[in-house]
């Protein structure tokens, strides 16, 4: 039998196709963002990855160096190998600029300090890991974005998200996971 993911194994999205990469998202990469559960490329933990696969439990993420002025931070978790013409956008969330990281299972819609906008799934919220089966690696990026405004309330899609900070992110920072499914 053949793998639908192996006939598929070269097809893949790539980072260039990243709606983050145009104009209106160059900003420094000041921020450093880590997490205890995985280092930066290395395998994310098996109850980070999605539902029916995992335990979909967001993990712990921390950062550092968010410039003063920044009003709110956006975290964007996308998988550059998914084979679609670009990077899908697994979780979309606005935070509050005070918060210096979120624990394992902190990102779900209830969280204090946290408003999820619908991403590309349609869902709201932690979606992790579920790449096709023998498709090989899948990196997963945690961008995250400080942005010089407030982000409306009426915002409820990665779109409109996206438009709405395009030439306001004074600085920005990534971790990258991967996740394999055999």
């Amino acid at each position: 039998m053949i793998v639908p993911g192996r006939l598929l194994r070269r097809v893949r999205a790539g980072a260039e196709r990243s709606p983050l990469n145009g104009s209106g998202f160059c900003a420094p990469e000041s921020i450093t963002v880590t997490s205890p559960a995985f280092s930066d490329g290395g395998a994310m933990p098996a109850s980070s990855a999605g539902k029916g696969v995992g335990d979909n439990i967001s993990p712990p993420l921390r950062w550092t160096g968010v410039p003063a002025a920044t009003s709110q931070l956006v975290l964007i978790i996308d998988d550059v190998d998914v084979p679609l013409p670009r990077p899908l956008l697994h979780t979309v969330a606005v935070l509050e600029p005070g918060l210096g990281g979120v624990d394992a299972g902190g990102l779900h819609p209830g969280a204090d300090n946290i408003r999820f906008t619908r991403a590309d799934l349609g869902h709201r919220g932690y979606a992790g890991p579920r790449p096709i089966p023998g498709h090989g690696p899948h990196h997963y990026r945690f961008h995250l974005l400080a942005v010089d405004q407030r982000i409306g309330e009426g915002i409820t899609t990665a779109r409109a998200l996206l438009a709405a900070v395009r030439g306001h992110v004074l600085a920005r920072g990534v971790l990258t996971g991967t996740y394999e499914r055999g």
